[in-house]
């Protein structure tokens, strides 16, 4: 279709491609000009093993969180805090379309005492949840946390979730938010900043958005955005501490090459939901490598180190020759 376009349109899509890439790039900039405050945590491992489980506190943080295997539920009977009220997480992996995904729930303290960890054995022993492999439990220190905090934090974090897009989210509704006062919510909304920072030190950036807002892992660098633009292919890209994101919005090669290796098919299907009829791609979708990313938009065997370019032409070889 985008070759079959009068070369004015062309021009035109280019212009406004450059125009809205700059754009982008200046507020990737200035989003990165705070400098981040440091962060003090303590990691336990309660069996003496990296693959066992972990318990982690974050100073000025009253919450309490225990990284638990599925196979080590067992282990945690005598642990007194996770009978008490909070939520938790249930991670996993699509095999299917080979994806993480995780589960989202709340649990409060029963008449027989068991709080998290009750919820967790339920979890364990239905057919239906086979895909978790761990779970993340959340709590407080002094067991403050009632049906209205856990009904808002099971709200966010599923909200958050849905907003990343880095998991699949296996609810099948939105938690319901409950009706925290405004002061509440306030403080919640503290209670969850530190928790985000602790569910991804615990190896899932499950909140954290695949181009961040304000990147404070990146302070002191600039980030270029990277355009790819040939065939009718007009994509834009930023290199991030995770790999390389082509971002929503970019135009997609809608033809595969006789080249096109497999992995960029399997891809393709992977998001033929969030790819429209003309080719637009409705999310940003993240690459480990630039060449990925570029094969993914061309659909085709492609080098991303030639075909990434900045918008004053460098390519993403010269560049990175440039910064060395």
């Amino acid at each position: 279709l985008h070759d079959a376009l009068p070369i004015y349109a062309k021009q035109k899509s280019l212009l406004l491609l450059q125009k809205n890439s700059s754009i982008l790039e200046s507020n990737h900039r200035l989003e990165k000009t705070a400098m981040p405050r440091g962060k003090s945590l303590n990691l336990y491992l309660m069996d003496g093993s990296v693959n066992g489980r972990v318990k982690c506190t974050l100073a000025n943080w009253t919450g309490l969180a225990f990284k638990i295997p599925r196979t080590a539920l067992d282990l945690c009977k005598d642990r007194k805090e996770l009978k008490q009220t909070g939520v938790y997480f249930l991670f996993g992996k699509d095999e299917e379309h080979d994806k993480a995904v995780v589960y989202i729930g709340q649990a409060s303290v029963r008449k027989n005492g068991d709080g998290i960890l009750n919820r967790l054995q339920e979890h364990n022993s239905n057919p239906e949840k086979d895909y978790w492999t761990e779970a993340i439990a959340i709590t407080t220190s002094n067991d403050s946390l009632g049906p209205t905090e856990i009904s808002y934090l099971e709200h966010r974090f599923y909200q958050l979730a849905m907003e990343a897009k880095r998991y699949d989210v296996k609810n099948g509704v939105d938690p319901a938010q409950g009706n925290p006062s405004e002061e509440k919510q306030s403080e919640l909304e503290d209670f969850i900043d530190y928790a985000k920072i602790v569910v991804g030190i615990l190896g899932h950036k499950v909140f954290v958005p695949l181009v961040e807002s304000t990147s404070g892992d990146t302070v002191g660098t600039e980030e270029p955005v990277l355009l790819c633009v040939k065939n009718g292919v007009q994509a834009t890209a930023i290199r991030t501490s995770d790999g390389f994101v082509v971002k929503k919005g970019s135009v997609l090669s809608m033809k595969p090459t006789k080249s096109c290796p497999k992995f960029v098919l399997k891809k393709r299907e992977q998001y033929k939901n969030a790819i429209d009829e003309n080719g637009v791609l409705q999310e940003d979708v993240l690459f480990n490598t630039p060449s990925g990313a570029s094969s993914f938009v061309c659909a085709a065997s492609t080098s991303g180190y030639v075909e990434w370019k900045t918008q004053d032409g460098r390519t993403l070889k010269q560049l990175e020759k440039a910064d060395s």
